[in-house]
């Protein structure tokens, strides 16, 4: 029989632009080291040119690998589309919230059974979240190499190894001690281990002495009172009054962080009064059917957005669901704030809210026709000129309406195909404010860390982080030029050099049509000409006049 292994690892994964998202890592076994690590996303695995076995903390839906959303685990075959896969929904585990995340992965060669578990703890789950047979004569070899494997995708996504231990063993053998759980953090040293230690990955010893260690000291005074003891006593008070004054310390900024998050929701009241109804946790449970993975229908800069049926009248509904972070709460109240006071034809319209066991749910109305990048990619008939030339006038005016005619000005910040919904009349419905900013008319705005989605944000903006209308016009002409010419804004080129194409910039291609007098060649081919030249003309005109880097 083929032998067992064990591995424990924790890791994180953080991102300076949380709308920017990269591909997440995997642990991957493979049998060489050369095949690895190609640039171009899919976790570097894609391009490998041998079979390789991958279990993957995937950040990224990507439907070209049948991905089931944007932070789930898989069992990868020698293919990115996954064999098994587990939402880490279902365990409130969040892999973009910047935590630290265990990992156990564990291969019984007798039964050639492969498992996997994740959790928060240091302590392993007692219910793994995979468990599959594996034929390992045809995924393994004799000799394999283990490590990981992970990609940035031009994201600002940062995947750190925090603790990693590994043995393998074969069935026989009396080496399946359980992987070492993690140490504290403020433990951790991994450059401080001493001479002659076996191996780096092994955990720092315990802070306490041992029972023996105990009797020794105690044995060498005759009648323990000496002055080691009385010395030792000292210590252990004044040690007790630290971890006294360490608990109340930490019990103070516990509630304080307590009281600014009660404090923020407070603020909000006045908004909150103003939308249409306040719907119970226990309703929306029952409507998503416990959230379930089916039930995804999207997902947004800060959660995941499920498909509802309402209990009590049938009605169905979009439900978004805030990921656990801290900044995705954050994100999630500045969209409740926005959003609950909007009112326009062409955005979509906010039901309601929930805020309930530790839970932030926001209730919309259902776009039967879902999202314009779906319909413009992956539906089986193409999107019409009509339906299309409606749908960008759609756009025009929400974004005039949130610039020009709100109270407060809107900033938007993340413009693109996925965040424009269509209704049952293929009419523009502008969503997904989680990364909205309101502002006074006419106020310089602040420089924040540049948010949104790469191929329709502006280069000013990239540059200085400040997000004004003009940065949404820049965005809004990039969703023109991707409507008339059904090509996404970044997209690889099959027929560029290097394995797997070049990536082509959407704006600049338009150009250099534009500059060589052949404009109307960006116009989607599969339209088949059923359009009238002179508009698609103006449109992509309007298209470039929008997206100027001047």
């Amino acid at each position: 029989s083929p032998a067992s292994f064990r591995t424990f690892f924790s890791f994180s994964v953080t991102n300076l632009n949380p709308s920017s998202i990269g591909g997440g890592l995997a642990f991957v076994l493979t049998p060489d080291d050369d095949s690895l690590g190609d640039a171009g996303g899919s976790l570097g695995l894609a391009a490998a040119a041998t079979k390789f076995v991958a279990v993957e903390f995937d950040t990224l839906m990507d439907a070209e690998f049948k991905d089931i959303n944007g932070n789930h685990v898989g069992v990868d075959l020698n293919s990115m589309v996954s064999a098994k896969v587990f939402d880490l929904g279902f365990i409130n585990v969040d892999l973009k919230s910047g935590d630290t995340v265990n990992a156990w992965i564990e291969f019984d060669g007798s039964t050639t059974v492969l498992t996997v578990w994740v959790s928060y703890s240091n302590l392993k789950p007692k219910d793994p979240i995979l468990t599959m047979n594996l034929d390992a004569d045809r995924y393994f070899n004799d000799f394999m190499y283990v490590g990981f494997s992970g990609s940035t995708q031009g994201s600002t996504e940062i995947h750190s190894v925090e603790w990693w231990s590994f043995s393998s063993f074969f069935p026989s053998s009396s080496a399946g001690a359980a992987a070492p759980p993690p140490p504290a953090v403020t433990l951790m040293n991994p450059g401080a281990n001493s001479a002659g230690s076996s191996s780096s990955l092994s955990p720092p010893p315990s802070i306490a002495p041992s029972v023996a260690q105990k009797e020794s000291k105690s044995s060498s005074c005759h009648n323990g009172l000496c002055k080691e003891n009385l010395g030792a006593v000292a210590g252990v008070v004044t040690a007790g009054a630290f971890v006294l004054a360490l608990f109340a310390g930490a019990l103070i900024w516990v509630y304080s962080k307590k009281f600014k998050r009660v404090k923020k929701l407070d603020t909000l009241g006045s908004e909150i009064i103003k939308m249409p109804k306040q719907f119970s946790y226990k309703e929306l449970k029952a409507a998503t059917k416990c959230f379930n993975a089916n039930r995804i229908i999207g997902h947004g800069a800060f959660g995941t957005v499920y498909k509802g049926v309402m209990p009590e009248n049938g009605e169905i509904v979009a439900v978004k669901r805030c990921s656990h972070s801290s900044q995705g709460k954050n994100e999630f109240l500045s969209e409740l704030s926005i959003i609950g006071t909007l009112r326009h034809r062409n955005l979509v319209r906010l039901q309601g809210w929930c805020h309930e066991k530790g839970e932030i749910l926001l209730v919309y109305d259902l776009m039967p026709n879902g999202s314009l990048d779906k319909a413009l990619f992956e539906a089986r008939m193409p999107l019409p000129w009509s339906h299309r030339r409606k749908i960008l006038l759609g756009v025009a005016s929400a974004l005039a309406y949130l610039h020009q005619e709100c109270e407060n000005q809107v900033i938007h910040r993340d413009i693109k195909t996925s965040n424009i919904m269509l209704d049952e009349g293929f009419n523009a419905r502008l969503g997904d404010f989680g990364l909205a900013r309101q502002t006074e008319h006419d106020k310089s705005p602040d420089a924040t860390v540049a948010a949104g989605t790469m191929g329709y944000l502006a280069p000013e903006y990239l540059l200085t982080g400040k997000a004004t209308e003009k940065t949404d016009v820049f965005s809004y002409g990039a969703v023109v030029l991707e409507v008339a010419s059904g090509r996404r804004p970044i997209e690889k080129d099959a027929t560029g050099a290097g394995k797997g194409g070049v990536s082509s910039n959407l704006v600049e291609w338009v150009w250099t049509l534009h500059r060589e007098g052949r404009l109307l060649m960006a116009a989607d081919p599969r339209l088949e000409n059923e359009f009238d030249e002179a508009e698609m003309r103006r449109v992509l005109m309007v298209g470039l006049a929008c997206s100027n880097s001047d």
